[in-house]
């Protein structure tokens, strides 16, 4: 199988890290993942083997309880399972709980908050999942309408959220709720650390998907839960601005995740179209098949390079909305071509679900839409380059 894909970051030590995580795919997901993805959820014990085998909370620091690596690790290990095919691991559950969630308590949390939750996540003890999605806000964020009312020394909160990766098997979620609703929603939007157990919260139905079907995305329900001050994570009425802060970063993670899925659907196709015999010839042998592939690899390839230099941007602290907007922008639709076109080389058997590639196609199709739609994307480079 063509092997030829590698980011410029790579170096020896992130080469060890994805030796280690297709190690931990042969053994602990690749025997098991259809069956999943048939139960429509992954066991809660695969949570303790990603943490037991160092695959949370990368590049969370030291001091708070996480490995200290940079932001490559973290890169390799969701690059590694989405180049493999497991969109579920790779882009909602370490995507979203070390990718995400860690790092808004490791960036916004008081030495209290990173003391309660990152050890135990690091470790997987501890599920995250992040609560901002509802009904009628989705990349809207200021249309938020769970409310955090002050009562005492404390909040009491009511809501609904949905769309929320981790939602069944999540411990704490970060919650976003109005704290003052006589001001825009970017200006009086708070950011609550909610435990999973704490009375008046419940979760809704697993919902069901057209992919990604062994990722829990499930309903969360607020209903008069009590919550005292030692819970609002950042400041009062700053979580709009915490969120901005952080989605450079969880848009270069979802571009990660889409690139490397590139890698792996041309990989897998190639194998295959070199294998599969048509009138008395290998698929590769044909012109349009040999366009097409050239095409796709030299997308892909100009692509990764400009990922790969996001990367850099992000570990040397200058990554901006813009850039992290069009890596996102890019990667996603060109994720949506590539699986596409590889479906479609691999004729009807593309079509039959028994083959990755099937799996590959529907995976693929919610990249453009969660992190921030693609409409969304253009309009944020739109408005960063050409003003409004």
């Amino acid at each position: 199988m063509y092997d030829g894909f590698r980011a410029d970051w790579m170096d020896d030590e992130q080469n060890m890290v994805r030796e280690s995580v297709e190690r931990f795919c042969d053994q602990e997901v690749d025997p098991f993942y259809e069956s999943w993805e048939k139960d429509g959820n992954v066991p809660r014990a695969l949570w303790h083997k990603l943490g037991e085998a160092g695959f949370l909370n990368c590049d969370v620091a030291e001091a708070d309880g996480g490995f200290g690596a940079d932001y490559r690790m973290f890169a390799t290990v969701i690059e590694t399972f989405s180049r493999r095919g497991f969109a579920t691991i790779a882009g909602t559950m370490i995507g979203v709980h070390s990718g995400i969630v860690a790092h808004y308590i490791a960036h916004h949390g008081t030495p209290a908050q990173k003391t309660r939750y990152l050890p135990a996540m690091t470790t997987g003890e501890v599920v995250g999942a992040l609560a901002l999605t509802e009904p009628g806000a989705g990349s809207d964020l200021q249309g938020i309408k769970a409310r955090a009312v002050r009562d005492g020394d404390g909040w009491v909160l009511n809501g609904q959220k949905t769309f929320i990766s981790n939602g069944q098997h999540c411990d704490v979620s970060v919650v976003a709720a109005r704290t003052d609703t006589t001001v825009a929603g970017a200006n009086g939007t708070s950011l609550f650390l909610v435990d999973a157990d704490a009375p008046g919260f419940s979760r809704g139905r697993n919902l069901e998907k057209i992919g990604m079907h062994s990722a829990d995305t499930s309903e969360m329900y607020f209903q008069d839960l009590r919550l005292s001050d030692d819970a609002l994570l950042g400041p009062l009425n700053g979580g709009f601005a915490v969120m901005m802060a952080e989605l450079p970063r969880e848009r270069l993670m979802l571009a990660n995740v889409a690139i490397a899925a590139c890698e792996g659907m041309l990989a897998r196709t190639m194998a295959y179209a070199g294998e599969r015999s048509l009138f008395g010839r290998t698929l590769t042998a044909f012109q349009t098949a040999r366009h097409r592939f050239a095409e796709m690899l030299t997308e892909t390839a100009v692509c990764r390079a400009y990922i790969d230099q996001c990367v850099r941007r992000l570990i040397a602290g200058e990554l901006d909305t813009v850039a992290a907007s069009m890596a996102k922008l890019s990667a996603t639709e060109t994720q949506g071509r590539v699986a596409d076109q590889c479906l479609q080389l691999h004729g009807g058997y593309g079509y039959m679900t028994e083959y990755p590639i099937a799996r590959d196609f529907v995976d693929a199709r919610v990249q453009r839409i969660y992190g921030g739609a693609s409409e969304i994307m253009k309009e944020i480079i739109a408005k960063g380059v050409l003003g409004r």
